[in-house]
């Protein structure tokens, strides 16, 4: 599994499905997302040994050129992250839940990223860009203690946040619904 993970944002459709391409090609790496977000934009997430990100980063950023709007590089990504933006991530025991959104894609993944490693909580998914206006949602679980922290370490981390709420006791049609 990756152990780094890099995205790439661009202002084209076409170029960034040809910037995929060529990251792809670059070094031997996972293409975990490639696709439109909302406003008519692409983003390329990759993820693979540290050596072969970067390579792909390097590749995806000189090709992008002036359509690139926004790129990101974690080297010790939690393998939690990776789960939740392929909606994988097993969750067996549904607790209090916290909810982070953003303005950003990267600013997402810093945020899930950083919640993941500061406490004992379950990522749910991190949602990026579709549908929902071009912004990235994290959601999460755990005992309230946890989830507490986790979404107070993401908002430490990151920056461009809407909001975040922390919910204590969800209804199960609520949590059915996150799931």
């Amino acid at each position: 599994m990756a152990n780094a993970i890099g995205m790439v944002e661009l202002n084209s459709i076409a170029r960034g499905i040809e910037v995929c391409d060529y990251m792809v090609k670059a070094a031997q790496v996972e293409l975990l997302r490639a696709s439109t977000v909302c406003p008519g934009k692409y983003i390329i997430v990759v993820g693979g040994e540290t050596g072969a990100v970067e390579a792909a980063m390097k590749e995806g950023i000189l090709r992008s050129g002036e359509c690139a709007v926004d790129t990101l590089f974690i080297p010790n990504i939690d393998q939690q992250v990776i789960l939740a933006i392929n909606m994988t991530n097993p969750v067996e025991n549904l607790g209090a839940v916290g909810v982070l959104e953003f303005y950003s894609i990267a600013s997402t993944i810093i945020a899930a990223d950083a919640a993941a490693k500061a406490a004992n909580i379950t990522l749910i998914e991190v949602r990026m860009g579709c549908a929902i206006g071009g912004k990235g949602i994290v959601t999460l679980t755990g005992d309230v203690g946890a989830v507490r922290a986790a979404v107070a370490a993401a908002q430490k981390e990151s920056e461009l946040m809407v909001g975040s709420t922390v919910i204590p006791r969800p209804s199960p049609k609520l949590l059915e619904n996150l799931l």
